[in-house]
């Protein structure tokens, strides 16, 4: 090993031990009963099926009482734990920039009845087009994205949305909070270049850049196919002989029909090896044309004009083999250059890594196996999860790869984050627990002395009024000896 890598890895083994010291210090009532879930969460072998199997873990030395008292009725001190997840190393992109991605997951609980702020979650299901919508949680999550092809994020914050919540307000609110948060933390500062966000198509990505525009933030967001956006107005504009007040919008710019389009202002051909030649086309200062309804119904004054640039990402084939089309994007940013197109496509494409996360926390971490009842129970959990990941994302350095035989040998930079979970245990090992020893207890004391064994429990009657008194007054179905009356029998009723 060099010096290099040595100091490497020490400065990563520290940054771990403080986190996890962190991580115990954010934890305000039932405090060791949660560390130690959140380390069985680590240290398990396989899957989390259930929630219960990880009190078997070596790593949790309390009884499974004590697991789902800390899930129940345990606190966590969140704003803490929010700073910590932003002060830690963040992954960035080639030219220093941080890349935030923002979607919503959800937690399904269509047979819980009795769960509280279910809302409906849209899914998809079998088949092609066809999506449902199931009761839920859905939570709205933002992670900071590396380059290259990975599995790898780093989540930063997670918000249940309330049922009826206005999504793009929400989505505007927590990543306002989020960049705050990088701002406080040092992983922001003047003269470095502005954060992009990157939307999938179900947000309103105009509206979100016009809720963010005092910050140093820009929006990337996918758009419909059958979209229309409109042009700016020439200049000089010309009016015409019969008078009236100058037009706020140009031509239309409709998705669907290539003769509205014109030329672009700038077009990009890269060769990848994953999608062929990749060809984007930017149009710039195009913007929607906003009506006064929906969100926009109690707007105050004019409505505003948001401008950006269009981009119309084509590829020569598809890795999946699937239905190639055309991908529409829509950048907060004016004045579009070549490398501006490039980077922005590009950044999109690593949003898709968000969906690798989101696999990895519901099927090897078990993020959605709990039956929860709670929903603050939920968010507590969820906390847990993500801390979990957090803690993972900061041992890459130090993971050893721990494959199976039938799994191919991957660089000790390049595991993925379920063969560093395998290793976490050796980790965890040197690293210590902040969390104290269970204390020693003994068994209750019993049955009080002088109590029979048949005497009735407490709060019961024992005269000849008690249904209860004599087998003789027994239901029918209770009574000894009677034969239970079978299902393809007629009832009396009948």
């Amino acid at each position: 090993m060099g010096l290099v890598e040595h100091e490497v890895q020490r400065d990563a083994f520290t940054v771990v031990a403080e986190f996890r010291s962190e991580l115990y210090a954010c934890l305000t009532a039932r405090s060791d009963a949660l560390f130690e879930l959140c380390d069985a969460l680590l240290c398990t072998d396989g899957p989390v099926r259930t929630l219960v199997d990880l009190a078997l873990a070596p790593e949790h030395r309390r009884g499974h009482g004590a697991l789902y008292s800390g899930i129940n009725h345990g606190r966590i001190d969140v704003a803490r734990l929010r700073r910590a997840l932003t002060s830690v190393p963040l992954p960035r992109a080639s030219d220093g920039r941080l890349v935030l991605a923002v979607d919503v997951s959800p937690w399904l609980r269509p047979d819980a009845d009795t769960s509280s702020d279910r809302s409906f979650c849209h899914t998809f299901g079998r088949g092609l087009g066809k999506h449902q919508m199931v009761p839920g949680w859905p939570y709205s999550i933002v992670a900071a994205l590396e380059t290259g092809r990975t599995s790898w994020t780093a989540l930063l914050d997670a918000i249940r949305l309330e049922p009826g919540a206005d999504l793009a307000a929400v989505t505007a609110d927590q990543v306002r909070d989020v960049v705050q948060r990088l701002v406080d933390a040092g992983q922001w500062r003047d003269g470095d270049p502005k954060v992009l966000v990157v939307l999938d198509a179900g947000y309103d990505g105009p509206r979100i850049a016009h809720l963010l525009a005092d910050l140093p933030v820009e929006v990337l967001g996918r758009l419909r196919s059958d979209r229309v956006m409109r042009k700016p107005i020439p200049v000089p504009w010309i009016c015409p002989p019969q008078g009236g007040r100058p037009p706020k919008h140009g031509g239309e710019f409709v998705f669907g029909r290539p003769d509205t389009w014109g030329d672009p202002d700038a077009v990009t051909v890269t060769d990848t090896d994953r999608y062929g030649t990749a060809t984007a086309q930017a149009w710039d200062r195009l913007h929607p044309r906003l009506t006064r309804r929906a969100a926009w119904g109690d707007h105050e004054g004019p409505l505003p004009i948001i401008e950006g640039t269009v981009i119309r990402l084509s590829v020569e084939k598809l890795p999946s083999g699937g239905v190639n089309k055309p991908v529409w994007l829509w950048w907060s940013g004016t004045g579009v250059d070549p490398q501006d197109v490039d980077r922005c496509w590009q950044a999109f494409l690593r949003r898709f890594d968000v969906e690798h996360t989101f696999r990895l926390l519901k099927q090897t971490l078990g993020w959605t196996r709990p039956k929860l009842r709670d929903s603050q129970a939920a968010d507590r959990w969820t906390w847990l999860v993500l801390a979990a990941h957090a803690q993972l994302r900061l041992a890459r350095p130090l993971a050893r790869d721990l494959r199976r035989p039938w799994e191919r040998p991957a660089e000790p930079n390049r595991l993925t984050p379920a063969r560093v979970r395998r290793g976490f245990r050796n980790l965890r090992a040197k690293t210590g627990t902040p969390s104290g020893a269970p204390k020693p207890t003994r068994p209750g004391p019993g049955r009080p002395p002088g109590r029979r064994t048949d005497s009735p429990p407490p709060g019961t009657t024992s005269d000849a009024s008690s249904p209860l008194a004599s087998p003789n007054t027994r239901p029918a179905h209770h009574k000894v000896g009677t034969k239970p009356r079978c299902s393809s029998e007629p009832s009396a009723a009948a």
